[in-house]
C-alpha cells in the first residue's frame, strides 16, 4: 500500500469511527437521556455540544461565527490534503489522514447540529476533589493522536516531513 492511500485510509477509518460512534450514543444508547454514564472508576460517558473550537476555546453560537469557523476548517483540510499528497513518509501521511479525518467529523457535526458532539471525560479522584479532563469525541482523538505522530516523524523521522 502506498503511502497515500494508507492516508486516505486513516482518514476514512477516522471520519466513520467517529461519526458511527456519535450516531449510536445519540440514538441507540440513547445519551441524551441517560446523562452521565460511569464506565470505570475513571471514564464516564457524558454528552456535551462543544459549539467552540478546541478545549471548548471561542464559544459563540452565532452563525457568523460558525460559518467563520467551518470556513478555517476547510481551508486547514484542504492544507493537510495537500500536505499528505506531498508527504514522503507512511507514518505522516497516515498522522495527516488522521487529522484530516478528525476535522472532517466533527465538521459534519457542525453542520447537522450546529455543535460538536463530545462524549468522553476522563477524570482522576485525589485528596477528595475530582479533576477533570476535557469532553472529547473519537475525531478529537484521531487528531491528538495524528498531531503527536507527525511531531514524531518530523523531529525524529528519517526523512523529516515537510509542509507544503
Amino acid at each position: 500500500m502506498t503511502p497515500l492511500r494508507a492516508g486516505i485510509l486513516s482518514a476514512v477509518v477516522t471520519l466513520v469511527a467517529d461519526q458511527a460512534s456519535k450516531l449510536w450514543l445519540l440514538n441507540g444508547f440513547g445519551l441524551a437521556r441517560k446523562g452521565v454514564v460511569k464506565v470505570t472508576p475513571f471514564f464516564d460517558l457524558v454528552l456535551a455540544w462543544n459549539i467552540g473550537i478546541s478545549f471548548g476555546w471561542l464559544q459563540n453560537d452565532g452563525q457568523a461565527a460558525q460559518l467563520a469557523l467551518m470556513a478555517v476548517k476547510v481551508a486547514a483540510v484542504i492544507a493537510l490534503a495537500i500536505w499528505m499528497a506531498r508527504s514522503q513518509t507512511r507514518l505522516a501521511t497516515v498522522a495527516l489522514g488522521l487529522i484530516i479525518g478528525g476535522a472532517i467529523g466533527n465538521g459534519i457535526d457542525r453542520l447537522a447540529y450546529g455543535a460538536v458532539v463530545d462524549f468522553a471525560l476522563f477524570h482522576v479522584e485525589i485528596g477528595g476533589n475530582t479533576y477533570n479532563w476535557y469532553v472529547f469525541n473519537l475525531a478529537d482523538a484521531g487528531i491528538v493522536a495524528g498531531v503527536a505522530a507527525l511531531l514524531y516523524d518530523s523531529f525524529l523521522g528519517v526523512p523529516a516531513a515537510k509542509a507544503p
